[in-house]
């Protein structure tokens, strides 16, 4: 299964619910710069949007002031790219360009981009009290439930609008401290590079 792109024939895209989509303009005081993982039945509707699968927003210069990403949560075997790929293009994101990035992905704290990405890199995570966080299949509310619990992530500097507007959402967790630690066996390492992007071109819904 997937957020915000199809792995396969098979499966849906899932997009952000309407409600979160609100809570994370209104963070960004109104508009979203980018929206690297985007689809067509998005309702995110960002000023830039690499749309999946055509383009890979992997492969995109991310340089934007604000960014919102619900990434696929399943494997590309076709570009060979998975999760860990999009949670790390946050963190790198945000370390080159100051970017304030904000992400809607499952909760896997045990898992080595967690590690590597989230925990010492990342600002705060608010984890969803969605019990079953209810996507929109291909632009739908059709009242089915992730069978995961979900959080959203903030690569930034603003913890306290962060927990002003997510508090509501979810439990607001301040991880600042990490990046003074050492987490697991590597000391606030991201181990994925990309190259320098490509130009793009701009989409809009």
């Amino acid at each position: 299964m997937s957020a915000g792109r199809s792995v396969n024939s098979q499966s849906q895209s899932w997009g952000t619910p309407p409600k979160y989509v609100a809570a994370i303009k209104r963070f960004f005081g109104g508009t979203i710069s980018l929206d690297p993982c985007s689809n067509e039945y998005s309702i995110v509707e960002a000023e830039t949007e690499f749309m999946l699968p055509d383009t890979d927003g992997l492969k995109q210069d991310w340089n934007f002031p604000t960014i919102y990403m619900n990434p696929p949560y399943g494997a590309d075997r076709k570009r060979g790219t998975t999760i860990k790929n999009w949670l790390a293009k946050c963190a790198l994101s945000h370390n080159r360009y100051g970017s304030e990035i904000l992400a809607l992905v499952p909760v896997a704290t045990n898992t080595g981009h967690w590690k590597q990405s989230v925990f010492g890199q990342a600002r705060a995570i608010s984890f969803l009290y969605d019990t079953r966080l209810k996507f929109l299949e291909n632009g739908l509310d059709v009242g089915k439930g992730a069978p995961m619990s979900c959080a959203m992530i903030y690569w930034g500097k603003d913890y306290e609008r962060f927990y002003e507007i997510f508090i509501e959402f979810g439990a607001v967790v301040d991880i600042e401290p990490l990046k003074k630690e050492k987490i697991g066996e590597k000391r606030n390492m991201l181990t994925i590079e990309f190259k320098e992007e490509k130009p793009y071109a701009q989409h809009r819904m």
